[in-house]
């Protein structure tokens, strides 16, 4: 390992900290500021840091933003925090700021030394409840993402002309309203609708709602540049 950062106010407690890590290359850090920390990731970017999270407290820290600002900052340091007392809500908080272990600050120092060269090879160390927690959080981001995707697709199927219709649609506007805002006839928007519904393969104006709602609104569309088969030419009225 080419750096291991220890950092906390507490010199009695970096110490018992230190004694079972006499395998690594250690920085040992006596601070009570958290923008002298980041100062001294930046410079020696280590490749571990264990960092007291009364550090994080004293600096008027409650929802953990300075270990997003350490990550932003060397975002090959994997964080480990130690706590006297962390309770599961406060942990799951901590692994979604990117911190990648969180254990007591008590732990015996052969304990620490395992717990180090297990996210130092790329694991987590967390409790057991927020292991089968962090499954479903990624089993329901991953259907999100397929469902977004296959949506995605769908829209890519439209013209420019048809994508705009599509979007009125999902705003709820009737089709005098998106008539009037594209400047085209009625009829000619009952047109667009059919050849939309057509390609997305919906039957009505709720499901292509639901259609670009799943996509979740996606940004509009370069006018310049066709989804697919070129733009579609307004139909006189």
């Amino acid at each position: 390992m080419n750096n291991l950062i220890l950092a906390s106010s507490n010199k009695d407690r970096l110490a018992f900290w230190k004694q079972g890590l006499d395998c690594f290359v250690s920085t040992t850090l006596i601070i009570d500021r958290l923008d002298k920390l980041l100062d001294d990731v930046l410079r020696i970017k280590p490749e571990v840091l264990l960092l007291d999270v009364d550090l994080l407290r004293l600096n008027g820290l409650t929802g953990f933003s300075g270990t997003v600002n350490l990550r932003g900052l060397c975002s090959e340091t994997k964080i480990i925090i130690l706590s006297g007392d962390l309770s599961e809500s406060m942990e799951w908080e901590l692994l979604k700021a990117g911190v990648r272990g969180c254990c007591r600050n008590d732990i015996k120092p052969r304990s620490l030394n395992h717990v180090v060269m297990a996210v130092q090879q790329g694991e987590l160390w967390i409790r057991r409840t927020l292991t089968c927690r962090l499954i479903d959080e990624l089993g329901k981001t991953t259907s999100k993402n397929k469902a977004y995707r296959a949506s995605l697709d769908l829209l890519n199927k439209l013209t420019q002309r048809e994508y705009d219709i599509a979007v009125h649609v999902g705003n709820g506007e009737s089709n005098k309203q998106i008539a009037q805002s594209c400047a085209i006839s009625e009829r000619t928007v009952k047109a667009h609708l059919t050849e939309i519904y057509l390609k997305l393969g919906v039957t009505d104006r709720l499901n292509l709602a639901l259609v670009l709602s799943s996509a979740d609104r996606v940004g509009p569309v370069n006018p310049t540049t066709p989804l697919s088969g070129g733009l579609a030419q307004p139909t006189k009225s």
